[in-house]
């Protein structure tokens, strides 16, 4: 196996933590947090509306957990362009689209949907000769565990019980 024959498939993350579209950035923060990932999967069933990155969750957080608690994922890709690549996509291409896209990860898919996910970590792995050789099936995680923000208690009024 060469790099010059290396495709999606054979570099691409198979296990993957992933998000619901309207779940909360705060869910999302946490998620990425516990899974030590820096990219979120935003599906719809098994279709792919983006890639959120804890970049972008950083940049949009304003306020304190209420706020972010109330807010929706979907919301933090508007405008977000990032292509979609398939299983048998070449190595080069893979990384011409990310440099085009200007962005570090991309969605794998088949006609079921989301199978992978290609960052520019995986990229450089098989560039540097390490990659892993599976046939196994991945797993797309969506929800490991659900999390309630707890919020601050606010003081009742006086002689309320």
């Amino acid at each position: 196996m060469t790099i010059e024959t290396l495709t999606a498939e054979q570099v691409m993350s198979r296990v993957l933590v992933a998000i619901k579209p309207d779940e909360s950035p705060l869910m999302a923060w946490e998620l990425m947090r516990r899974a030590d990932v820096h990219h979120l999967p935003v599906l719809d069933g098994r279709h792919v509306l983006g890639i959120l990155t804890r970049e972008r969750v950083a940049a949009s957080w304003s306020g304190g957990p209420q706020e972010q608690s109330s807010r929706q994922v979907r919301t933090l890709l508007q405008g977000e362009r990032r292509p979609v690549i398939r299983p048998d996509t070449p190595l080069a291409r893979v990384a011409a689209a990310m440099l085009d896209a200007g962005c570090d990860a991309l969605p794998v898919v088949d006609a079921g949907g989301l199978i992978g996910l290609v960052t520019a970590r995986d990229v450089l792995a098989a560039v540097a000769g390490r990659v892993r050789s599976t046939q196994t099936p991945g797993e797309v995680v969506t929800g490991m565990f659900h999390l309630e923000p707890v919020l601050p208690r606010m003081p009742s009024p006086r002689g309320a019980r």
